[in-house]
């Protein structure tokens, strides 16, 4: 089943349109929205993606870093209903991630509406119906409304004091960082020590740079494997009979085998273990892909938070100061909800639903989120299947009304002026 077939009429987009939508709207066209218009289409449910970029995946295919590759192996990544190629590698790169993203949106006929920038979303309490406005002026209605933008829409940088002050090279996100080409022979400031700073402290020392990651907070590092075997996949099968933290300990215990005491590196490890941490502030630890031995080398040196920006360099809380030639903060990511939904109290301010995980996928009112669970994209697989499920026993009430008959599409112009 095509999930979002062609208008029934064609309309000039410069005049204001409303347009009844027969299925969900998903906003967001990257895995969580994919994967959620797949679930409802295999259940025969039609559904109408709103993307404000001009592809699927956009996150993925114009903000991250040439040399990415998943940090899992593929069968903890896969969409529902549709496995990885079995000739991709274990760990697929960003281009074999979205050669399957684009074999995904064919498999399923999804076909979202692109360039379509949500302005604002609200519930009208008067018809019931979820009322979404993009920056084209168009309107759309539906009874159901699927936030899929996830926790990753919009790159974060924090405010630091003095950095309109600096004066030499690049001040970038990690969104924009590519290569390391760019940056041969130079000192660079890499702040934030998740796994896109580690991964891009990497590649600026395989590109002749001299990378300083500043490691601020606590953090968990752990091995990508152990013995072979993918460290997630070793803690998962042990979670099925052990406890938590029976499993915490022992995943710690082959790190420190493996990559000796960070403590001594500088990078400090939290109290509580990598995967209790996990579950309760969705925080995940670094998987080392080659990184740490760098550090211990000295080839990647840590340095502690950042005090202030200079002209030249940065302070930093232990009274050194530093001369750089250019600064990439790779700190991360933030929902974008908060600037376009209105009328919900089921986000924080931050854009992330006040209920935890695994409950966080219903909001009421036909309003659903999906990837949001902290959980990559397992939690994601695991949303798309619950909303599936519960809108295709709604729609099955649905499609008995007359609406349904006016129109063979799975939406339908009402109005334009």
């Amino acid at each position: 089943m095509n999930s979002s077939p062609p208008p029934c009429h064609q309309t000039d987009h410069q005049t204001k349109q409303i347009i009844l939508v027969h299925g969900p709207i998903i906003i967001g066209a990257g895995p969580s929205g994919l994967a959620t218009s797949a679930c409802l289409s295999n259940r025969g449910v039609p559904s109408l993606i709103l993307e404000r970029s001009d592809s699927i995946a956009s996150l993925w295919k114009s903000k991250t870093y040439d040399r990415l590759k998943l940090h899992l192996p593929k069968h903890f990544c896969r969409l529902p209903l549709l496995d990885f190629p079995e000739n991709f590698p274990k760990y697929p790169s960003k281009n074999e991630f979205l050669d399957y993203l684009e074999s995904y949106a064919s498999h399923f006929r999804i076909v979202p509406r692109f360039n379509e920038n949500v302005q604002n979303a609200a519930f009208d309490t008067s018809s019931g119906l979820w009322r979404v406005k993009t920056l084209d002026k168009t309107e759309y209605l539906s009874k159901w409304l699927i936030v899929a933008t996830g926790e990753n829409a919009d790159a974060y940088v924090p405010e630091i004091p003095g950095i309109v002050k600096f004066s030499g090279g690049e001040i970038i996100h990690a969104s924009e960082y590519r290569s390391g080409e760019e940056f041969r022979q130079q000192r660079v400031l890499v702040v934030g020590c998740g796994n896109s700073g580690m991964e891009i402290s990497l590649d600026l020392v395989r590109h002749n740079a001299s990378p300083h990651l500043v490691v601020r907070n606590t953090v968990h590092v752990l091995p990508r494997e152990i013995l072979g075997l993918s460290t997630f996949g070793v803690g998962m099968t042990l979670l099925k009979c052990l406890p938590l933290r029976v499993v915490d300990k022992f995943l710690l215990l082959m790190a420190n085998l493996s990559l000796g005491n960070t403590d001594r590196l500088g990078i400090r490890r939290p109290k509580t273990g990598p995967l209790e941490l996990k579950n309760v502030t969705g925080k995940s630890p670094v998987l080392d892909v080659g990184a740490m031995s760098l550090i211990r080398s000295g080839k990647i040196k840590i340095m502690e938070g950042v005090k202030e920006i200079t002209k030249n360099g940065a302070k930093f809380m232990d009274g050194q100061e530093k001369e750089f030639d250019s600064i990439i903060f790779a700190t991360g990511y933030k929902s974008n909800v908060p600037t376009w939904l209105q009328g919900s109290d089921f986000f924080t301010k931050e854009g992330m639903p006040k209920t935890p995980f695994p409950n966080g996928w219903r909001a009421g009112k036909g309003l659903y989120t999906v990837g949001f669970t902290r959980r990559g994209l397992l939690g994601t697989a695991s949303d798309a299947v619950k909303i599936a499920e519960e809108i295709a026993d709604q729609w099955r009430d649905e499609i008995k009304g007359s609406i349904k008959n006016r129109c063979s599409s799975s939406f339908v112009l009402i109005s334009k002026s």
